[in-house]
This record gives C-alpha cells, sequence and structure tokens, in this order.
C-alpha cells in the first residue's frame, strides 16, 4: 500500500539579505507517513517545517526532490483533492459570519447548494461552533478562530490534513479542544501531517515523528522507538526532615511549607530515604520516577547542532 505522504531527498535554497545571498533551508529531506496515523514534524523555529510544508503544498518548488501524496504527484489534481490545510496563521475576513466564510470556502470545490449547507453544518458541529454560524469572525477567540480554520481545510473531506503550528498561542483548553479534533479525525481513518515545536501536544496525539534541525532530519520514528524508559532520575517531595540531612542523596530545593523537593540519580539511595523519613516520622508527599521524555530527545539534538 502506497503511503499517503512520500518525501525523497527534498532540497530548497533561498536568497536572502540586502546583497542577495544563497542559504539552504532543506538539506535532503526525506520521510514517509503511513495512512491513518498522526505524524508529528518538530523542529524549533527556522529548521526548515513550513518550507517543507509549502514545498508539498505546490506554493513554493524544490530545488530538487521528489513529494508524492497517496503514490500521485504532489501537484497533480488527484492529489490535491485529497488534502487540507491549515496554515499557521492563517488571514479570515472579520466581518463574515462562520457560516458565510465556510460558504465562500465551500464554493472553491464547485459543490451543489444542498450539499455545501449539509457539509458546513456537519463541520461546524465537528467542531464545536454550531451555536456561533451566525457570528462575525472578529468576535472569535483565538481557540474559536482555530477550530473554524480546522473546518474549512475539512470542506473537501480530505483523506490527508496538513496542520501547521496548529496548537501555537492557544490557552491549555484551547490547545485540548485542538487535541480532540485532531484524535477524532485519525478515529475516522484520515492521516494527520502535524507541524509543531509544542512537545507535550505532540506526545499525547502523534503515532510517530521526524525531528529537524537546520533543514536536516535527526530523527525518526515511533514515539515508544525514540523514547527509553529507563529511569533518568527520581523526583520526591518531603516533609519533616531536615535538609542538611538529604543532601548526600541527590540535588534538593526547599519548597512551601517546609517541604523539599529532591532530585534523586542513584535508585540504590530511595531505600535509604525512606528509612530515613519514617525515623523521624516524617511524610513523602509524591515520588515520580521520570523516564527520558521527546522534550529532552528535542533539546538534546537541537543544542547539539
Amino acid at each position: 500500500m502506497e503511503p499517503a505522504l512520500r518525501i525523497r531527498n527534498l532540497e530548497k535554497t533561498f536568497k536572502t539579505g540586502f546583497i542577495p545571498k544563497k542559504k539552504k533551508i532543506l538539506k535532503g529531506i526525506s520521510l514517509e507517513v503511513k495512512e491513518g496515523e498522526v505524524f508529528g514534524y518538530l523542529g524549533p523555529n527556522g529548521a526548515g517545517k513550513t518550507t517543507t510544508l509549502k514545498c508539498i503544498l505546490g506554493l513554493i518548488f524544490p530545488d530538487q526532490g521528489e513529494i508524492s501524496i497517496f503514490g500521485k504527484h504532489h501537484l497533480s489534481q488527484e492529489a490535491k483533492q485529497k488534502i487540507g490545510f491549515l496554515p499557521e496563521s492563517p488571514y479570515f475576513y472579520d466581518y463574515l459570519t462562520a457560516f458565510e466564510f465556510m460558504e465562500l470556502s465551500s464554493q472553491l470545490f464547485l459543490m451543489d447548494k444542498k450539499e455545501r449547507e449539509e457539509r458546513i453544518n456537519l463541520l461546524l458541529r465537528k467542531v464545536g461552533l454550531e451555536k456561533a454560524e451566525n457570528l462575525q469572525l472578529r468576535k472569535f477567540s483565538r481557540g474559536m478562530l482555530q477550530r473554524l480554520g480546522l473546518a474549512q481545510a475539512l470542506v473537501n473531506n480530505p483523506s490527508l490534513l496538513f496542520l501547521d503550528e496548529p496548537l501555537g498561542g492557544l490557552d491549555p483548553l484551547g490547545r485540548k479542544e485542538i487535541r480532540d479534533i485532531i484524535l477524532n479525525l485519525k478515529g475516522e481513518g484520515k492521516t494527520v501531517f502535524l507541524c509543531s515545536h509544542i512537545l507535550q501536544d505532540i506526545e499525547m496525539v502523534c503515532d510517530r515523528v521526524a525531528i529537524i534541525v537546520s533543514g536536516k532530519i535527526l530523527n525518526e520514528g515511533s514515539l515508544q522507538e525514540l523514547i527509553s524508559e529507563k529511569i533518568l532520575f527520581t523526583e520526591l517531595i518531603i516533609s519533616g526532615v531536615e535538609e542538611k540531612e538529604l543532601q548526600n542523596f541527590g540535588e534538593c530545593l526547599v519548597v512551601q511549607s517546609g517541604k523539599i523537593f529532591i532530585k534523586v540519580f542513584d535508585e540504590n539511595k530511595l531505600g535509604e530515604i525512606i528509612r530515613l523519613v519514617d525515623s523521624r516520622k516524617g511524610k513523602i508527599h509524591s515520588l515520580i520516577p521520570r523516564t527520558e521524555t521527546l522534550e529532552d530527545i528535542f533539546v538534546e539534538m537541537v543544542t547539539r547542532r
């Protein structure tokens, strides 16, 4: 079965500066996205995430490389009919209502009036905006605009959805709403290509990730493959014990209400700490083993470059 997206040896160079100098942004990008998965494309600002997206969508042309969508050339009509796109900073016409904006978007796909209305009503319900369909967009919150942007990206019922930083600038509730929509889309069998630098959210929704730094993919795979289950250290919050008694066990920090936060790197010392706390009639408020996270991998790769 053909992958939803295949990229081979993608390169792109731009001329920048007052006296134009060539700067290579993409340096041989290759990856595959399987049908039905949520794929995270991670990287710091300027790494080449948006440039990759623009090449895939045909907004700019690569200097070298091949791109296919469900086995078809990415610029073919067949491929474009299967994709939807939410840019990082979409522009909406402020004085249109949500329904009017969706009507405008759906007209681009040559749907008849009845089909358009049914599709718009379905999508507004899907993103939780059915009660705001007659509200002007200038009155929408950032989270509502992001949900509307997702709705317009789904107008043509695409099989492959490209989302560029869909969680940026949102509060925790807004991020949860977008995450839930993405997971629902996966449940419907859609493929999602998600560009982001918000690692916590990526870990919650993505099946596989690729990390791009300075125009090169440094690592790619499932989260289980990338993240080690080895315990790096254990965090404890303790009360009833003097800080000086804990100094030899790890890194200590006194927090509010006399509680002590300690980071223990040697697992063999945990038993000693527990016995010490018990002998002082103290209390262990929390004990949390910390394994390697996607953030650890990401930070290491970025700083290593």
